[in-house]
């Protein structure tokens, strides 16, 4: 039984957070286990209220999980303060816990701040060295090397090697921001770039996608993938999951976690 860890915020309404990467770990056949950063009370219209664990809340999840169950990996969501990225890195370090991949998780799709600003310092040099990837989106990645938008599959190149410099292993830069027919995303592994393209789907219910598409890598990782392997799978799962979205609530709503094991099933067309 392989085993994942999600370290991450709890979304009230199910979509994004803890919620969406336990429901992705059980689909990819991997045993979930979580530490809850912070409470959140949201839905499909947005994040309402953001109410932040104590460091010793959070320590002493991952001290029972960790010191019991162990991990074959794990990823990061929000993290909301520099205090929080200390103790959680200090515990990564601690358990030597393996292929971990960081969900930079800064802005909730409605607009609301999910990581304070000088968490953002703490988190470039106290974590990312610890991490297997990273995989920012793209105002993501422009916030966290202080430049200008990112809008090309060039720049993206760029500011993937520019993060590999924090210290992780890999860095993906995620394109779902941009407008092109096709949503780009882009690896830097070993020296080397990888492009996954997947035809954009128009659709607003994409609720849950960025912490969705890092739980599905962590799963594969754990399951012994490659980093180019895991990322590979997880686009198409993600992909499959927003083309299948579920059209719940007043706003955005989430996406589908089981759309992509129920993909050959006559319910859902092709």
């Amino acid at each position: 039984m392989y085993k994942a860890l999600t370290i991450a915020g709890s979304d009230s309404g199910g979509g994004a957070g803890i919620q969406a990467d336990l429901k992705t770990f059980q689909e990819r056949n991997v045993y979930g286990m979580s530490a809850i950063t912070a409470l959140t009370s949201q839905n499909t219209v947005g994040v309402h209220h953001v109410y932040p664990q104590s460091i010793e809340a959070v320590q002493s999840q991952l001290d029972a999980v960790l010191s019991d169950i162990g991990t074959d990996a794990a990823k990061t969501g929000m993290l909301f303060s520099s205090e929080i990225i200390l103790a959680v890195s200090k515990k990564i370090k601690e358990y030597q816990v393996p292929n971990l991949v960081i969900d930079p998780v800064m802005i909730a799709k409605g607009g609301a701040s999910l990581l304070q600003n000088e968490a953002i310092v703490a988190m470039k040099e106290k974590l990312f060295p610890l991490g297997a990837v990273i995989t920012p989106n793209l105002p993501e990645a422009a916030e966290l090397l202080k430049c200008e938008a990112i809008t090309s599959v060039k720049e993206m190149e760029q500011a993937a090697k520019a993060l590999h410099g924090s210290g992780a292993k890999a860095v993906l830069i995620k394109g779902g921001h941009m407008t092109d027919d096709h949503s780009i995303d882009v690896l830097y592994v070993n020296d080397r770039f990888y492009h996954y393209e997947s035809k954009r789907i128009d659709t607003k219910h994409t609720h849950g996608t960025g912490c969705t598409f890092s739980a599905c890598i962590a799963a594969e990782l754990a399951k012994g993938k490659s980093i180019p392997e895991a990322i590979s799978l997880a686009k198409e799962f993600i992909t499959t999951a927003i083309r299948h979205a579920t059209p719940i609530g007043k706003g955005i709503g989430p996406t589908n976690h089981a759309a992509f094991r129920q993909k050959q099933s006559p319910i859902l067309k092709p």
